[in-house]
Formats: C-alpha cells, sequence, structure tokens
C-alpha cells in the first residue's frame, strides 16, 4: 500500500473530499476508482471469467 496508495471503491468513494482526507490523515496517495459503485463486481466477475478458462488450480487462496 505504502508503494503504490490506497484506491478508494464503493459508494464511500463518493464522499466529497474523502480521498483528501484520507491522503492528509496517512501521507499516501489516495485515488477514487473509476465507477466505484460497480468496480469490485466488475472486477469479480473478470476473476470468475479467468477461472473457467484457466481452471481452478491455477489459483491460490493462500
Amino acid at each position: 500500500m505504502a508503494n503504490r496508495g490506497i484506491y478508494l471503491t464503493g459508494g464511500g468513494a463518493l464522499l466529497r473530499d474523502i480521498d483528501r482526507l484520507i491522503s492528509e490523515e496517512t501521507g499516501l496517495p489516495v485515488y477514487i476508482a473509476d465507477d466505484p459503485l460497480t468496480c469490485v463486481a466488475r472486477g469479480g466477475g473478470m476473476v470468475l471469467e479467468m477461472m473457467e478458462k484457466k481452471g481452478l488450480s491455477n489459483f491460490s487462496l493462500e
């Protein structure tokens, strides 16, 4: 996290100036995801598609 910063997703990312406040408090860069309301669901769908194509054995839970 310290290398790349913090990425905000979900409805909380839409709170006015939340990125600035978090950046000031942590000293880290803060970014708001494109379309924060749906990005987590879309990313999860992409992972599921990759798992179908490549098989479950290529993904580790550790």
